[in-house]
């Protein structure tokens, strides 16, 4: 599911090393910074944002280990621009290297009010969660997933409310992000 997500998805996502440089990009990534890919690979994720690092190397340190790195940042675009995001990050030990998923969705396509407290992890998916959380890493509004799957757009903020709540998740962005890296969908 991950490769397929990260690959496909209409979310912006990077793979980066725990030193925050920039391994690999989606392509909707690519189209949210307006750089090819190869400007973009090898290069610290702090080169995007507008005002550069958000945290210090010690900070950013202590809040991977807590594996909870989510907010908001202006990322700078090719063109010169800027594009206000929210972010949702999450490491994860895959064949014994540290990698970093980073998942950031615009807040025009999303809206500035989708991130929420502080909460604990608190259990399992249903299978409609798991199917309504696959469809958002894949990027699909609650709108366009109420359509697919036949229900209301209230049913869908539902599912994607409970499975925040479940998995700990304070946006959209970090619940894509816990979810791929590590938790339900990663396999």
């Amino acid at each position: 599911m991950f490769e397929n997500a990260f690959s496909r998805s209409q979310n912006a996502m990077a793979l980066s090393d725990d030193q925050r440089r920039v391994l690999r990009v989606n392509s909707a990534f690519v189209q949210l910074v307006g750089h090819r890919p190869s400007d973009i690979v090898g290069r610290h994720t702090w080169d995007f944002v507008a005002d550069g690092p958000l945290m210090s190397r010690e900070e950013w340190t202590q809040a991977i280990a807590r594996r909870e790195v989510t907010g908001e940042a202006q990322l700078r675009v090719a063109n010169g621009d800027q594009v206000r995001v929210q972010f949702g990050v999450h490491p994860e030990t895959i064949s014994g290297r540290r990698l970093v998923l980073f998942v950031a969705l615009s807040v025009s396509r999303w809206g500035r009010h989708f991130r929420r407290e502080d909460s604990t992890a608190l259990g399992d998916l249903t299978p409609r969660e798991r199917e309504v959380l696959g469809m958002v890493a894949l990027g699909a509004t609650s709108p366009e997933i109420a359509t697919e799957l036949h229900i209301s757009h209230n049913t869908v903020r539902k599912h994607v409310n409970s499975a925040m709540h479940k998995l700990g998740a304070r946006s959209r962005a970090h619940l894509v992000a816990k979810a791929l890296a590590g938790g339900p969908l990663s396999s």
